[in-house]
């Protein structure tokens, strides 16, 4: 049985048609991505790279390294003569399923990058749909013991919240998924 799970928002509408295929590259690659029974995970960058070639077959443009070049850059406003003025990164883009995928590790909760994401993602340009990966239990040391943080299930608590309260309609869709 596959440790790697995920969860759709909001929980109103059905997954994406895309959504089976997306798990299945994560699927493929259970073995050395996934952080439950793990006593150290790998970064963000170690998982985006065994996933990168499965993620371009799948028509994902994905970020190549750490310099500028090498970055997915999303546009958030225009400026003079229609160049982006203020653009924020993804770790890859689907240009016809217009989603944006960030993969998180160590930083994913303990670090808020889950809200910076979601927040970059309420005002990026074309963006309908964000996928989170995040770890499953992120393994980490507290005064001489190991600590594990929940980060899917935190994560979804969040998703959760946003997407199911009245106060508020997120502009996009979103999938979580636990590796």
């Amino acid at each position: 049985m596959s440790t790697i799970r995920f969860s759709t928002f909001p929980r109103t509408e059905p997954p994406p048609e895309f959504t089976s295929s997306l798990i299945e590259v994560f699927e493929l690659h259970e073995a050395t991505i996934a952080t439950l029974g793990r006593e150290k995970g790998l970064t963000s960058d170690s998982v985006l790279v065994l996933l990168r070639q499965d993620l371009e077959a799948l028509g994902f443009d994905v970020e190549q390294g750490k310099t500028g070049a090498d970055k997915i850059k999303r546009p958030v406003f225009f400026g003079e003569n229609g160049v982006p003025a203020l653009q924020y990164e993804v770790d890859a883009f689907h240009p016809i399923w217009r989603c944006g995928l960030e993969v998180e590790a160590g930083r994913a909760w303990l670090g808020n990058a889950v809200y910076r994401d979601m927040i970059q993602a309420l005002v990026m340009v074309n963006l309908d749909h964000l996928v989170l990966a995040v770890p499953n239990g992120y393994r980490r040391k507290s005064l001489g013991r190991t600590v594990v943080s929940k980060d899917y299930e935190n994560a979804c608590a969040v998703a959760d919240a946003l997407f199911g309260h009245s106060r508020l309609r997120m502009p996009y869709g979103m999938i979580v998924i636990g590796y």
